[in-house]
C-alpha cells in the first residue's frame, strides 16, 4: 500500500506556537489537498455538527466543482432521530452517519466513495479523495477503518497528524489525509468565545487551555443534565458545586482538604471530549 509523507512541522510542541505555525502552514496545505482533491469527505463530529464545519472550506470545495461528503462521525454518541431532524434544516447533502467506535456506516461509505469514484471516469491516474475536518473529530480512525489497515496514526490528542499522508483504499483510489484544522476566521489563543468552541468540540484538548473551570461553566450552561447525571451529582445546574462535590468524591484534593478545582476541571472535560458523556 502506498504512503506517502509531505514535509510538516509537529504540532506538539508550545501551544501558542502551534497556533501560529498552524496559521501559517496548514491552511495552504489543505487548500493544495483540495485542489487536488477529485472528492472531498468532510468528517463532522455528529454532537456538532454546525460547530465542526468549515464553511470557508466548504465554499472553496464547491467553487473547485468538486465533489463533497459529510460523514457524521462518533454517531453512537448522539440520538440519530434526533440529528437526522436537524440535519434536515442545514444545507448538508450527501451525508453519511459513522461510528469508529462501534464500526458502523462505514461500509456504505466505502461503497459510496467507490461509486462516486467511477462517476469521475478518471483513467490516467488514481482518484484521490480528500479528507478534512477539525482536530479530533476522528478522521484518522475513519482512515484506518476504511483501509482495513493501521496506516493513519492515531492518538487521543488532537491535531496528532502531523503531515499528509496518502493511504490506498482500492487499487485507483487513494486517501489523501490532512492534519486537523480550525477555521482562519477562529484562529486565537486569547479570544475566549473562540476557545470555548473549540474546547467544546475537542479541538483543544484538556491539558493544553488555562482556567479550566471557565469551560466547566459553559458546558454546565448548554448540557448540566448530562453531566450531572454522568457522575451521580445534584449540582442543580452550580458549576462550583459540581466541581467541588466530584473533587471529593474523587479524591482530588490538596493539603488542607481542599478541592483541587483545576484537575477535576480538566478530568470533566477530558470526559466530556472523549465522548464518556452521553448527549
Amino acid at each position: 500500500m502506498a504512503r506517502v509523507r509531505y514535509s510538516f512541522s509537529s504540532r506538539r510542541t508550545g501551544h501558542t506556537e502551534n497556533i501560529r505555525k498552524q496559521k501559517e502552514k496548514i491552511p495552504k496545505l489543505v487548500k493544495d489537498i483540495v485542489e487536488i482533491s477529485d472528492i472531498v469527505l468532510e468528517i463532522l463530529d455528529a454532537r456538532f455538527i454546525q460547530e465542526t464545519r468549515n464553511r470557508e472550506l466548504e465554499k472553496l470545495i464547491k467553487l473547485k466543482g468538486k465533489k463533497i461528503i459529510y460523514v457524521l462521525n462518533k454517531a453512537d454518541l448522539v440520538d440519530l432521530k434526533s440529528k437526522i431532524q436537524e440535519i434536515g434544516l442545514l444545507e448538508i447533502s450527501p451525508y453519511i452517519f459513522v461510528s469508529c467506535k462501534e464500526r458502523k456506516g462505514v461500509s456504505r461509505l466505502r461503497d459510496y466513495i467507490k461509486a462516486e469514484a467511477k462517476k469521475t471516469h478518471i483513467t490516467d491516474r488514481k482518484v484521490q479523495v480528500g479528507i478534512i475536518g477539525y482536530p479530533n473529530t476522528g478522521k484518522s480512525s475513519l482512515i484506518n477503518i476504511l483501509s482495513r489497515k493501521s496506516s493513519a496514526g492515531t492518538a487521543s490528542e488532537a491535531g496528532f497528524t502531523r503531515g499528509v499522508q496518502k493511504i490506498g483504499l482500492t487499487s485507483n483510489i487513494v486517501i489523501l489525509d490532512t492534519p486537523g484544522i480550525i477555521p482562519e476566521s477562529e484562529y486565537s489563543h486569547t479570544r475566549e468565545e473562540a476557545i470555548k468552541k473549540q474546547v467544546k468540540v475537542g479541538a483543544r484538548t484538556s491539558n493544553r487551555i488555562r482556567n479550566p473551570e471557565m469551560f466547566i461553566s459553559e458546558l454546565m450552561r448548554t448540557h448540566s443534565t448530562q453531566i450531572e447525571k454522568f457522575y451521580g451529582i445534584d449540582a442543580k445546574g452550580d458549576t462550583e458545586v459540581l466541581i467541588e462535590q466530584l473533587g471529593r468524591k474523587r479524591n482530588f484534593l490538596r493539603k488542607g482538604g481542599i478541592v483541587d478545582e483545576d484537575r477535576t476541571s480538566r478530568i470533566i472535560i477530558k470526559d466530556w471530549q472523549e465522548g464518556r458523556i452521553r448527549l
